[in-house]
Formats: structure tokens, sequence, C-alpha cells
């Protein structure tokens, strides 16, 4: 404060606390506050102007230009010229409307996505429930992502449009984007990344946008990215990337990781009904933003009601899909639908632990456990491995793998420790309970 404005203060205190509101205000999306009150950015694209709906009392709510919170700062929300609300780059709410019961809402979102994609009847209920459960996804700790995979002409930007439409705050982009305005986006939006053409010339654990969807299942893991200050100081930013996403492919990631996050839709795997337009009608976006309403409605109602439900933890697949999917099941209510998606989870654990166990890893991990079935001593010739390894697959290689291969395999890609004993490489009886947590992920019987 400059000393003209200080003395002002001085002789008049109520101009202070009004410099200090204004120094305070600031530009919000969402909030949810401590003592439960949730703030939501809405845009009325008639008058083209924003607002904030404002709930305090389970449901209960007011449209307000600005808010003051507990912090003694005041929220007012973001500019309707905003490029990305103007653009129908994010789209909002225009105010809560009346949800009724969680089953009719569920079935009218079932209802909307049905009279505009062909999707599978199970994935159809996954992505109905996806958008509903995208409304309180701050209430979980991990999230899966949907994915939508397919040859170009198999109807899958039509279904990323549709299903993101209803989903929060969708911020629609294309892998052509370049990573710097989705990083921003999402850290000031939050919200569901909608990403259509997510095919990456490299697509490893190296490329920015994977590392965004690698750490935006979980909370509070956010992507640090280098920054330097107005006055030439390192000072990194920590960009939030948790939250929803659905995207759209024609192949795979290389990253493996990744791979586990995704429930994927197959397109094109059937021929399409003949009930669904071709091209999508302007009642596409009017009915969009009336279940955006409602679905604000049910976030205010039921945001403090919503946790996960242990009892739907699937048995006998693995943990990472068992993290990731529990948020969605928790959002299903009847037992046949949860039953159905727990038994898809199921089939595509299997797939995966199929997967896996073609790979060369495999194949090392059963000839190390063939090799120690065989020997009575403290220890397994690395030599022997090696020549179990090429008896069983010489031929798919076309050529026998060599003892310096298998020990990287061991060592580098397995973490299995090797050493020398008596001039030759060995792999030590200690090494055992590893080999068997090794086998188990591979599919292999110990």
């Amino acid at each position: 404060m400059s000393n003209a404005l200080y003395r002002l203060a001085m002789e008049r205190p109520e101009l202070e606390s009004n410099l200090g509101e204004e120094r305070a205000s600031i530009p919000t999306v969402a909030r949810v506050c401590q003592d439960g009150t949730l703030v939501e950015l809405v845009y009325d694209p008639d008058k083209r102007r924003t607002a904030l709906a404002v709930s305090r009392f389970g449901g209960l709510w007011n449209i307000e230009q600005s808010v003051r919170i507990e912090t003694g700062d005041t929220l007012v929300p973001y500019s309707a010229k905003n490029n990305l609300i103007a653009n129908d780059c994010v789209l909002l709410p225009s105010r809560p409307v009346e949800y009724g019961f969680k089953q009719e809402l569920i079935a009218d979102i079932r209802g909307f996505l049905r009279r505009y994609v062909d999707l599978s009847p199970l994935f159809e209920e996954v992505a109905a429930h996806y958008a509903l459960m995208s409304w309180v996804h701050d209430a979980f700790g991990e999230l899966p992502y949907l994915r939508l995979r397919g040859d170009y002409g198999t109807g899958k930007t039509r279904a990323l449009l549709a299903i993101g439409s209803i989903c929060y705050r969708p911020f629609f982009a294309s892998g052509a984007s370049t990573t710097s305005p989705i990083f921003h986006t999402l850290n000031a939006f939050g919200g569901t990344l909608v990403l259509d053409e997510a095919d990456l010339p490299a697509s490893d654990t190296r490329a920015d946008l994977v590392k965004i969807l690698n750490n935006g299942t979980v909370q509070g893991m956010p992507v640090l990215r280098t920054v330097v200050n107005k006055n030439k100081e390192f000072n990194p930013a920590a960009f939030r990337v948790f939250g929803p996403k659905i995207i759209a492919m024609r192949e795979s990631f290389k990253d493996v990781a990744l791979e586990s996050r995704f429930l994927t839709e197959e397109t094109g795997m059937r021929p399409l009904r003949p009930d669904v337009p071709i091209q999508l009608p302007a009642a596409l976006k009017a009915e969009a933003l009336e279940l955006r309403n409602r679905l604000l409605h049910f976030r205010f109602c039921e945001f403090a009601k919503i946790k996960t439900d242990e009892t739907a933890i699937v048995k006998d697949i693995e943990p990472r899909l068992n993290q990731t999917a529990l948020s969605l099941l928790s959002m299903v209510d009847e037992p046949r639908i949860r039953a159905e998606i727990q038994a898809w989870l199921i089939t595509e654990n299997e797939r995966t632990i199929a997967d896996r166990r073609a790979k060369p890893e495999a194949g090392v991990v059963a000839a190390l456990m063939a090799s120690f079935a065989a020997s009575d001593k403290r220890h397994v010739l690395l030599g022997a491995i090696t020549d179990r390894f090429n008896d069983a697959h010489e031929a798919a290689y076309g050529h026998p793998m060599t003892h310096k291969w298998v020990g990287y395999m061991l060592r580098v890609r397995l973490g299995i420790a090797t050493h020398r004993s008596g001039g030759v490489y060995v792999v030590p009886a200690t090494e055992r309970t590893k080999i068997e947590a090794l086998a188990r992920r591979y599919g292999l019987r110990p």
C-alpha cells in the first residue's frame, strides 16, 4: 500500500477493509470449504454471464457473485470472456436443477448416451456411472480412466463428445495440443480431461502427456514443472492433474503402467445401430446442459455422503485394478450391474496377465523356477537358466539367447540378484521369495 493510501486508510478504516477485500478477491472455478460449503462456477450461455452456485446446507443453493469464506478471502467467478468458457472448450452447468432420484438420473444419462452413441450394453452402464462419478470424483482417492480404442470411422470421437459433455466440468483437447495449456487448464479448472487422438509419437514414461495421465489417477500427486520467477530464481510449480479422464485413440500406450489405468471399449466391433444419427443434432447440446444442471444438484446433495464401498472390492484381481475401479464400483447400487462390471474386470485382469505371461521376462522367471526345482544346491547356475530358456523359446526368437542377455533380464528387468561362485554366475536360494512373487505376477504356478 502506498503512503498516500495508508494515510487515507488510517483516516477511514473502512477503506482499508475494502482495499483488503479487493486485494483478496480470488477468481474461482470450484471450492470445497472447511465448513462443508460447496462453490461451483456456472455459466448462462444465453446471457453470457458467469456466477457462483453456492450450497451451504445439504443441497440448498444460491447463485452469488461473491462468496466470503472462512479464510477471509472472497471468491468471485471467472470471467465469462475467458476463452475456455466463451469457446466451449470447458463446459459448465448454468444453474442447479432438482435431480430427482439417483436411479432416475442414471437412467436419463443412459438414455442420453443411447440416443447418440453406439456402445456395448455393459460399457454404456460403465460410461453412465463414470459420468455420475466424475461429479463427486474428489470424494475418492483414486480414479480409473475411460478409453475408446479403434480405427478411424468407428465412432470414437462421437462417443467422446457425448460422454464428455455430461461429465464434471469437461475440458476438450486433442493429442495435437501442446501440453502447456493442458497443464495450466487442469490446474486452474480441474474437472474432466476429454482427449481425442491420444496416439503420441512417443508414449513411454518420458512423454509429458503420459506424465499427466500417470499422475492424474491419485489425489495429491501433482506434476512438477520448472518455473523461474521474475527475479530469475528457480521456483518449481506443482500442477494438479488429478481428475477423471476420457480418451480416444487407435492403438495403446507403450507405458504398461499407464495401460493398467484404463477401462476400455473397443469400437467398430459390430454393425452400427440403425437408430443412431449419422450427425449429432443440435438437441444434444441442450440435453447435455440439462443433465449437467441436474448433476450439479446431485453433487450439492450427495458429495458429503459419498465414500468408498469396500464391499465392492473384486477378489483375485491385481491391487492396481481394484484401487482404480473401486471409485466407479462405489457409485453402482444395482447388484446386477455391479456384478457384471466386476466380471468384466476379472476378464480384463486375466487378459493383462496373459499379455504379461507372453513377455520374455515371464520366460526367464519360468526357466529360473524350473532350474531351482531341478537343483538340490543352494543356488542355480546362470548357464542352466539360459539353457532352459532357450529350450523353451529358441524357436520363437530364431536364435539362442546369451548368458549376458539372461543375466541382464534377471538383474535389471526382474531385480533378481546374481553373484560369482566358483568362477561362474549363480542365483542364490535367498532370492526364492522374490521369484515366487514374480511367478504370481506373471501368472505362473510356483
